[in-house]
């Protein structure tokens, strides 16, 4: 990686104030530097001699008329005031290298802009709200910020220009440097996304209230219940492309047999990146014992053949909507007795779970269907005391059952978790909702209440469900499910 040099901890430290782009502030050397710094003679060179690359006739988004619409919802709800909401800033990972960065929901879901530093204000007028993206425009080619800054164009890529972005999503943009001095100068009531970007909190310290503030943040966790057509849409590209990751890795398993579950990890993660934007979350992969770990992400346990692999991923597209899936696989391709009965009683919990989702029901039918199938079971095998009734009141079950049975899926992977719980986990499934159907059946390695064949094994089935008009949809049904289409499933693609 090349040494850059990084304005936080600069070799050249310029002006970033707006109001005096033109000046560049002593140029600051890096402790460890190779150059001891800008001559004048190479400081008048790189500012001359470059072609206009200025983009022309850019077609929008595909999303615009989906964010202009959200946009008009949020204007609606909170007319008369100033709705301010940040995409983020870069993270350190460590000295001077960044996590990669991704936008916060709230902005993205508004905008479609997935650049660091954005900020979308709605100005509230007579008529609703004026909406404007403030972005940095493109690197400074005048005071050398496009090759000193650490973030400049030839060290981490170019941006678009301020009149690109207006024809790319369709809102008027303006120079972020200049927002935080003009912020401190509103008057009138503010809003804002808290947690993403430390500088526009601070400018708005003394004009907002945690409380007035939470109220945006639920209101935007809660209009993602319902997706929309392209909403749905990306859904179920991302839930295509993580079918394709776990064929890519049944083909593979040999490979991590002779490595570990790192390889899985891996394989998954290629296809992540080929045809999206990122894992939607740290993919579980989970063989053997490390199964009953429900967030099992560290993967580096050893692939036995005999045993079973939990896999948990899901690819994120690049426009963030995530897909979850799980499958729990025979690592040989074949599940042994006691594996498949556990599989099979999985299955048919999640088979109840999924036929309870539909328009009119409410969020917690298809968990309660999906836990009564599975506190059958336990009563069945003689692993806990009946009758079922009891054994649901007193939530016995979740010695092995552990966790609810899903969660509404969108741009994060537990979608509108700051919704309120009475349109949420109390609320009723409308058409738009996409939520996983999961159950699960964990027998811990040291659980001495089960007999010894059952010790160790951890059995989850995950699908992405979305409600429609007349029922629903299982998005990831390309994926067999029932244990003998998986070992079929398994068989052909090791040829």
């Amino acid at each position: 990686m090349s040494e850059a040099l990084n304005p936080e901890t600069p070799e050249a430290v310029l002006d970033d104030d707006a109001d005096q782009a033109d000046e560049e502030k002593p140029i600051k050397l890096r402790k460890n530097g190779l150059y001891p710094g800008v001559s004048d003679e190479l400081a008048e060179s790189m500012k001359s001699g470059w072609a206009d690359t200025e983009l022309h006739g850019l077609e929008p988004i595909p999303q615009a008329a989906y964010t202009a619409a959200r946009r008009a919802a949020l204007s609606a709800r909170f007319p008369g005031e100033r709705l301010v909401i940040p995409a983020g800033n870069l993270k350190t990972r460590s000295n001077d290298t960044e996590y990669p960065f991704r936008a916060s929901v709230e902005y993205a879901y508004l905008t479609g802009n997935l650049t660091e530093d954005g900020v979308l204000v709605l100005e509230p007028t007579s008529g609703g709200h004026k909406a404007t993206i403030y972005l940095l425009p493109r690197s400074d080619r005048e005071n050398g910020e496009f090759w000193l800054s650490g973030q400049g164009e030839l060290w981490v890529g170019r941006r678009h220009s301020l009149t690109e972005a207006e024809q790319v999503y369709g809102i008027p943009a303006s120079d972020v440097r200049a927002l935080t001095d003009a912020l401190r100068e509103a008057t009138g009531p503010v809003r804002v996304v808290r947690g993403y970007d430390a500088g526009v909190e601070a400018a708005l310290t003394d004009k907002v209230t945690a409380e007035r503030d939470e109220e945006l943040r639920v209101f935007l966790s809660e209009a993602r219940l319902v997706k929309d057509e392209f909403e749905a849409g990306e859904l179920q590209k991302a839930v295509d492309a993580t079918a394709r990751g776990f064929e890519d890795v049944v083909k593979v398993l040999d490979k991590a047999e002779a490595t570990s579950e790192r390889y899985i990890e891996g394989t998954f993660f290629l296809r992540a990146r080929v045809e999206g934007n990122d894992v939607g979350y740290g993919s579980i992969c989970a063989a053997g014992p490390h199964a009953c770990t429900l967030h099992w992400v560290r993967n580096d346990g050893p692939v036995r053949s005999g045993d079973l692999l939990l896999l948990d991923a899901g690819v994120e597209t690049h426009t963030l909507y995530t897909a979850d899936v799980t499958r729990t696989l025979p690592i040989n391709g074949t599940y042994s007795e006691i594996q498949k009965k556990i599989y099979d009683a999985v299955y048919e919990a999640q088979e109840a779970g999924i036929a309870a989702v539909r328009p009119g029901a409410k969020y917690r039918d298809f968990h309660d269907a999906s836990q009564r199938v599975l506190a059958e079971k336990l009563v069945e095998w003689g692993l806990v005391e009946g009758p079922v009734e009891r054994v649901l009141e007193l939530g016995l079950q979740r010695r092995w059952t552990l966790h609810g049975t899903g969660h509404m899926l969108g741009m994060d992977v537990h979608d509108c978790a700051a919704a309120r719980v009475e349109t949420y986990v109390d609320g009723t499934l409308e058409p738009g909702m996409c939520l996983t159907v999961e159950p699960g059946l964990y027998f811990q390695a040291d659980d001495l209440t089960v007999p010894e064949e059952y010790r160790g094994i951890g059995v989850r089935i995950e699908d992405d469900i979305l409600v429609t008009e007349d029922g629903n949809r299982n998005l990831s049904a390309g994926l067999p499910r029932r244990s003998d289409e998986v070992e079929a499933w398994m068989a052909s693609l090791k040829g």
